[in-house]
């Protein structure tokens, strides 16, 4: 089946994903159209659910009422998913991650997100992505190779926004390279959480695809402004 998602992130690798969290929500159309404006490609939703992570957040109604043309990347940081994920690719989320820390069953959600179809369009495909929290060992992505197109390295713990980049996470991207490499697949590797204009250049040195920024972008200043600037930051590392 096409993947037509997955080859624009790599063809625009390294890119931004811009989390929404921060964003206004009573204007979200007007934010996503900015960011659209500002040249940015993906439009990052980070889901909570108040067990898994002790914030609770929003779910997939939010990711449905967001009419954009940017990919829509859904972060479920929720607990066992597996009953879950076929209401957000419902909702229309061309990019699902889910964390290998809140299923015992991860590689069969994996499994059956690669049977579903993009309700945009069946041949943008699934983008099917893990995450792993900064105490989880990258070796935990071995086994789910075969059915993964993205690993997500989390740079802060997960739960809540503005915390500081932990530093060891850019050693954890050279790592998840390495592995993918021994098994011969060819994944997207991404860094989330703490990105700010003076890092991400860092990041993208170090070799991650796809970096994901959130109140960095959505300060309360110049959103638009700071999303160019950190675009401009990767073109020129």
């Amino acid at each position: 089946m096409p993947n037509t998602a997955l080859a624009t992130l790599k063809a625009a690798a390294p890119t931004l994903s811009v989390g929404m969290l921060t964003a206004d929500l009573l204007c979200l159309g007007s934010e996503l159209r900015m960011l659209e404006q500002a040249g940015i490609a993906v439009a990052h939703f980070d889901v909570m659910d108040g067990v898994f992570v002790p914030m609770l957040t929003f779910g997939s109604p939010v990711i449905r009422a967001a009419r954009t043309t940017l990919l829509k990347d859904a972060h479920l940081m929720i607990d066992e998913p597996l009953t879950k994920v076929a209401d957000y690719v419902a909702a229309g989320a061309d990019i699902i991650t889910i964390h290998v820390e809140a299923s015992r069953h991860v590689h069969r959600v994996l499994q059956q997100l690669g049977q579903m179809k993009n309700a945009n369009d069946p041949e943008r495909g699934i983008v099917r992505g893990v995450a792993l929290n900064p105490g989880t060992p990258v070796e935990a992505i071995e086994p789910l190779l075969d059915e993964l197109d993205l690993v997500v390295l989390l740079a802060v713990n997960p739960g809540w926004g503005g915390q500081h980049f932990i530093p060891a996470a850019i050693h954890r991207i050279a790592q998840a390279r390495k592995i993918a490499a021994v098994a011969s697949r060819d994944i997207l590797v991404a860094i989330d959480g703490g990105v700010t204009l003076q890092n991400v250049a860092e990041v993208a040195r170090a070799g991650a695809d796809l970096i994901v920024t959130g109140s960095a972008v959505f300060d309360g200043k110049s959103a638009a402004g700071n999303a160019r600037a950190m675009l401009q930051a990767l073109r020129s590392r």
